[in-house]
């Protein structure tokens, strides 16, 4: 079997000009970045205003090193949704540097379920992430200028919260002291560094469905407090129109096409353990504008970012989905019900049996909790047995849920138009969305609900610092804004090793930030770092490139 990067070289892509044709999108609206990508001008939403498709979201189970396939999956069931006769446009998530050069590799699916220029997507792409660092860290420059400069705002340099960034996992980075070597360099002080994904910069972008609101949202991000206490923001360091500038280009959706010709916008990024995990507005908004269904998917478990996408993305922008696909793999369940990876190969019943609680309270929190209809996507891989799947399709149905086998990874959209066929049987149907929580509930009852209604735990243990901090936000008045939780990926709770679906446990909140220009409250929990490491042998060492420049090893 080709590997996924030799099987993205060999595609025959379509010029993006012809893909754009296919979308419904003028010529006038596109800007080429080479042959086979383009940005597509935000005007195009105001000329499509009025027709709006279904919105189906794609999430999946709690991750583990088995994989789970949710990007692989959103793009076979766009290629299967177009062979049944349904106009399908995609709606992803670019992929940071962190992850393929650390531990996950390449993000632009897999098999003969890919996003192509896949090089391109999972590289530098149309530089929306280097622009995003620039704005992030022209931000940073500012705030120490100011105070070298005399400090007229009075910025108290030990209540900064803005962190300088980049695309990397660099552990070195997360805490350090910078303006060292005499007075001309600036001012000692401890800083630190988060990866580009987790910088409000990104959120703010990806929240924005206009360069004004974008710049608006810009203006309102918090980098820290004056000696007595006040907020000050990047809009009173008069910062907002220089970064707006850098990203003007950058908030235009990015245009490509998956191995079968299907249009994608591949645009925005934040991760959903540590940001709120989901493509742009814009983007989403331009896949439903063009088509009949758009596809779209939310990172890692649904309890992180199925949440997020429910609880703000939805709720700030009205999106209303029509339906969801939970993706699980048999390999996933058996680990969760306690096997080790080396011995996934091997049928286990028993172990996919004990690893179902997982499955089960992620289709209960989509269906009963937000209430969107739901199908499971079992993603199909080779050492997958017939016993095993028809299992698990069993015991998905004795729980009211529909579980169809999916292996879009093996045949592409093919393989996916089962899955497709319910989809849109589901999409016909009304439904009762509905969000966790309510805006005017208090911070600490947002939290709870989450804690206890998606995750299954019995409550919260704060930090004696973050008492204070939650009575001092709802008197600033942020008491109304979401919350975005920040948590290991690998759990529903906020310890790594609980695997499955734990219960009984409390979830440590370490410290909250108010992200007042994306308009949320972010939860920090467990050991969650906003700059990741590298893996003792990360990605990066399997990568190469020719004499020609093709590379090799990217996934």
């Amino acid at each position: 079997m080709k590997s996924d990067i030799k099987i993205a070289q060999s595609a025959k892509m379509k010029r993006i000009l012809a893909v754009a044709e296919s979308a419904g999108i003028e010529k006038n609206y596109i800007e080429p970045y080479g042959n086979y990508k383009a940005k597509v001008k935000m005007s195009l939403l105001d000329e499509k205003k009025g027709h709006e498709g279904k919105l189906v979201l794609v999430t999946a189970i709690t991750p583990t090193p088995a994989g789970e396939g949710k990007t692989t999956t959103t793009i076979g069931l766009a290629d299967a949704l177009c062979k049944i006769g349904k106009k399908a446009v995609i709606a992803l998530r670019e992929p940071s540097l962190g992850p393929v050069f650390g531990i996950k590799g390449g993000a632009a699916g897999g098999g003969y379920a890919q996003v192509i220029p896949m090089e391109d997507i999972n590289l530098h792409f149309t530089g929306d992430f280097h622009a995003i660092g620039a704005a992030n860290n022209l931000l940073a420059a500012m705030i120490d200028n100011h105070i070298f400069h005399g400090n007229k705002l009075q910025i108290d340099p030990r209540r900064i919260t803005w962190k300088r960034c980049m695309d990397m996992n660099d552990r070195q980075l997360r805490f350090i002291t910078d303006g060292l070597g005499g007075k001309p360099n600036g001012m000692p002080r401890e800083d630190g560094f988060d990866i580009t994904v987790a910088s409000e910069v990104m959120a703010v972008l990806c929240l924005s469905s206009s360069i004004s609101e974008l710049n608006k949202k810009l203006s309102k991000i918090i980098v820290g407090y004056t000696y007595d206490g006040k907020p000050v923001t990047a809009g009173d360091l008069k910062a907002a129109g220089a970064m707006t500038a850098l990203l003007k280009d950058t908030i235009k959706p990015n245009l490509v096409q998956t191995l079968e010709g299907t249009p994608a916008f591949v645009h925005g990024g934040p991760f959903a353990n540590i940001a709120h995990g989901c493509n742009s507005v814009a983007a989403t908004k331009m896949a439903m504008c063009l088509g009949d269904i758009a596809v779209t998917e939310a990172g890692f478990g649904a309890d992180l970012g199925a949440e997020k996408f429910f609880d703000i993305k939805c709720r700030m922008t009205g999106l209303k989905p029509s339906a969801a696909v939970i993706v699980a793999t048999v390999r996933a369940l058996k680990m969760h019900g306690g096997v080790l990876k080396e011995d996934l190969k091997e049928e286990n019943l028993e172990a996919l049996r004990a690893g179902m609680p997982n499955l089960l309270r992620h289709i209960k929190n989509v269906t009963g909790v937000f209430k969107v209809p739901a199908v499971v996507a079992i993603n199909k891989f080779p050492t997958d047995t017939k016993a095993e799947i028809d299992l698990l399709k069993e015991l998905c149905e004795a729980a009211c849920a529909k579980a169809v086998l999916s292996e879009v990874w093996e045949k592409g959209g093919e393989g996916g138009v089962e899955l497709a066929r319910e989809v849109v049987k589901l999409c016909e149907k009304e439904n009762d969305f509905s969000f966790c929580y309510d805006l005017s509930d208090s911070i600490e009852e947002k939290i709870t609900k989450i804690v206890t209604k998606i995750y299954g735990g019995t409550g919260i243990s704060y930090a004696k610092s973050v008492e204070v901090k939650l009575k001092t936000l709802e008197e600033q008045g942020f008491g109304n804004l979401p919350v975005c939780i920040a948590k290991t990926q690998y759990s529903f709770s906020d310890d790594k090793i609980k695997r499955g679906a734990p219960s009984d446990f409390k979830v440590n909140v370490k410290d909250l930030k108010v992200s007042a220009g994306a308009g949320f409250i972010v939860v920090y929990t467990g050991d969650i770092m906003t700059m990741p490491g590298l893996p003792k042998v990360p990605s990066a060492e399997n990568i190469a490139v020719d004499k020609d420049g093709k590379i090799s090893g990217l996934f």
